[in-house]
């Protein structure tokens, strides 16, 4: 499969992963901000921006999102993944460790550890998908942001909050009918023990707002051979949205070369 990519800047190898109904130009300013010294490898994922729908499940995207990046001219990346972003860089990860260098976590879950619990989330996700085909992408993205998980973003300004919706109104119903289908946490192996296999330095973030990431964030720390955790102040789930600067600052911090953290220590 061929996924769309944005690729800016030049330097050494940074990849974006965005969330569900995002696409590469949901970074924002972060793609710009991001790319200075960086070649930013911002990836739609499949059903999402200009890529095509999903023809298999998540160890298949992995593959496709490696194969993507190294059309890109770059064999081996920091990678930073959001949400079902942050699914898809845990994948690549353990399928294609040689291609990471450090590993940046937003808001992620390694998936449910209950068989029980994952079966009823994949219905739960195909029973949402036949409603978006069914009553649109207007009405689906409504229900979406009204999500306990986004509540914070009441906060944000309303022009913010208004290009947001409109960012995700851009999205193809199809598209994200099959990525629910496809990529839904009901239908991902659980990774949490596999991650004692991920021997990259990794970056964990979670929202200070955003309890049950922050609790994924713990679980993940604990049994990641390389990690440390920051919490985002003033931020739920959505940290490189409701607070930009803090988002960024933590993820520069941690993808500096080891001269400019020994000097800042």
């Amino acid at each position: 499969m061929t996924l769309a990519a944005h690729v800016t800047g030049d330097g050494p190898g940074l990849v974006l992963l965005h969330g569900f109904t995002g696409s590469a130009a949901a970074w924002g300013a972060h793609l710009g901000a991001f790319a200075t010294g960086r070649r930013v490898i911002a990836v739609d994922l499949p059903g999402h921006g200009g890529s095509p729908a999903p023809d298999g499940g998540l160890w298949d995207v992995a593959d496709a999102v490696a194969t993507t990046v190294a059309r890109c001219g770059v064999d081996r990346a920091d990678w930073l993944g959001y949400s079902l972003g942050g699914r898809v860089a845990m994948h690549v990860a353990l399928r294609h460790p040689d291609r990471i260098d450090r590993l940046v976590l937003e808001s992620a879950s390694p998936g449910l550890d209950d068989a029980a619990a994952r079966t009823a989330r994949a219905a739960d996700d195909d029973a949402l998908a036949d409603t978006l085909e069914r009553d649109g992408l207007t009405a689906f993205v409504d229900r979406w942001l009204a999500q306990p998980l986004f509540a914070s973003q009441a906060r944000l300004p309303a022009p913010v909050r208004a290009a947001e919706r409109a960012r995700r109104l851009a999205a193809s119903p199809a598209g994200l009918a099959a990525a629910l289908r496809a990529m839904s946490v009901g239908r991902q192996e659980p990774l949490l023990a596999w991650l004692a296999h991920v021997r990259r330095p990794t970056l964990l973030l979670a929202g200070a707002d955003d309890a049950a990431y922050r609790a994924h964030a713990a679980r993940m720390a604990a049994v990641l051979p390389d990690a440390r955790i920051v919490v985002v102040p003033a931020a739920g789930h959505t940290t490189h949205l409701e607070n930009p600067a803090a988002f960024r600052a933590a993820v520069d911090v941690f993808l500096a070369p080891a001269s400019s953290r020994a000097g800042a220590a």
